[in-house]
């Protein structure tokens, strides 16, 4: 039977190092953290390696389609399958300076929407027949809406919605 294997993307701080740690005190198999940037990334396993935690390493940039398919890669390599996917990675613009509304929307909608969807459906092939995915959200999207048009916030909030409408809807917003 092969080794047991969870996944955190975006989780060298935050909610993301809090389910990273609280995975490693509970779940029987290994925990990868991962992150953008290798040094933080490697910096919060040695945290959390003080306090007596093992998780794994990876690092992993969601929008980047190579670094996605490095760590499917490594999952299939290491433990031929995936049984828990925590899609955690995000970035908050509101407060980055020197970047124009639309620079921002833009890179926050690159990350957040496209870059989960991207590392979700390359990783999907690896999932087990029992695995659990868990996409982690921020209240931002629930605020933003009340902001649309009315046709808007009903086609968002169809519940016979596709992917493909609102990926279209998605793209129509940044672009």
């Amino acid at each position: 039977m092969a080794k047991r294997v969870a996944v955190v993307t975006g989780s060298n701080k935050g909610i993301g190092l809090g389910l990273v740690k609280a995975l490693c005190q509970v779940f029987e198999g290994d925990v990868v953290l991962t992150a953008r940037d290798a040094q933080r990334g490697k910096a919060a396993v040695d945290s959390l390696s003080q306090e007596g935690l093992h998780p794994k390493f990876h690092q992993l940039d969601i929008t980047d389609h190579s670094s996605i398919l490095s760590l499917k890669d490594y999952l299939a390599e290491n433990y031929g399958g995936l049984d828990i996917l925590v899609n955690n990675a995000g970035v908050y613009m509101d407060k980055v300076e020197g970047k124009s509304f639309a620079e921002k929307v833009k890179e926050q909608m690159e990350t957040n929407y496209f870059g989960n969807i991207n590392c979700f459906e390359l990783l999907r092939p690896l999932l087990r027949a029992h695995a659990r995915v868990c996409n982690v959200s921020s209240m931002y999207a629930s605020n933003t809406i009340k902001k649309c048009s009315p046709d808007l916030v009903a086609r968002f909030t169809d519940p016979d919605i596709t992917m493909e409408e609102l990926t279209g809807i998605m793209r129509d917003y940044v672009l």
